[in-house]
């Protein structure tokens, strides 16, 4: 039992690493290798768990070789289009100028009811404001709505001044000062604990804390045990 518990967290940093290595994406946002090598690295992490006489290397050397594999097929389909399109295919027009594509519809084995569906997810209930829809190669539909249908913009209203400003960012999290934040933000850190004492609190007492370049936006203590 202890065998298979030991094995169980080796495997579960290796996939974690591997994970990490192949990049941050949500799983339905997968390119097809990408679910593929997902997929195949679950199933091999199981092997060495559940039978305890086969040997752990049987579990590390595939899943080491999968993920070289895909971080080596992602570097070569950044200098190469045609074998990106091999490996994960092209987004293709399904609405052009308000006009549903049926065939390229029934080519994506792609029916009705799936892209009323897809527009109902984006908050789209009249298919008549779509201007142009694209399934993406990981199966997602990107719209761009007619203009009567989109929202409104600042640039629409009038207002066209820019701060340049980014937004917010969170320093503080539970406690924890966070230093790459800071330094994205080019805030000194013994200044910025300095602003947090002058507020009556301690980095240690602060559940949440943002801020942008011009110091400290929002601080919430913490509330009893956190």
């Amino acid at each position: 039992m202890l065998i298979v518990f030991i094995r169980a967290i080796i495997l579960y940093g290796l996939l974690i690493l591997g994970i990490r290595l192949m990049g941050k994406r949500q799983i339905g946002e997968l390119q097809p290798s990408e679910l593929v090598t997902t997929v195949l690295l679950s199933n091999i992490a199981t092997l060495p768990v559940e039978d305890a006489s086969i040997p752990m290397v049987i579990g590390i050397i595939p899943i080491f070789t999968l993920v070289s594999i895909d971080i080596i097929m992602s570097y070569v389909s950044l200098h190469s289009r045609k074998l990106r399109q091999l490996v994960c295919g092209s987004a293709k027009i399904v609405i052009s100028q308000g006009r549903i594509d049926q065939k390229q519809l029934l080519r994506l084995r792609f029916s009705a009811d799936d892209l009323l569906e897809s527009l109902r997810g984006m908050n789209i209930f009249d298919i008549s404001e779509v201007q142009l829809a694209v399934v993406e190669t990981n199966g997602k539909l990107s719209v761009y709505q007619k203009k009567p249908s989109r929202n409104v913009t600042n640039e629409d209203m009038g207002n066209t001044d820019d701060d340049g400003k980014d937004p917010p960012i969170m320093v503080i999290e539970n406690g924890c000062v966070i230093d790459n934040a800071l330094e994205t933000l080019s805030l000194d850190k013994q200044a910025f604990i300095k602003e947090i004492k002058k507020r009556g609190t301690q980095p240690a007492n602060v559940y949440i804390c943002t801020a942008d370049a011009d110091g400290i936006v929002d601080l919430i203590e913490k509330e009893g045990k956190v």
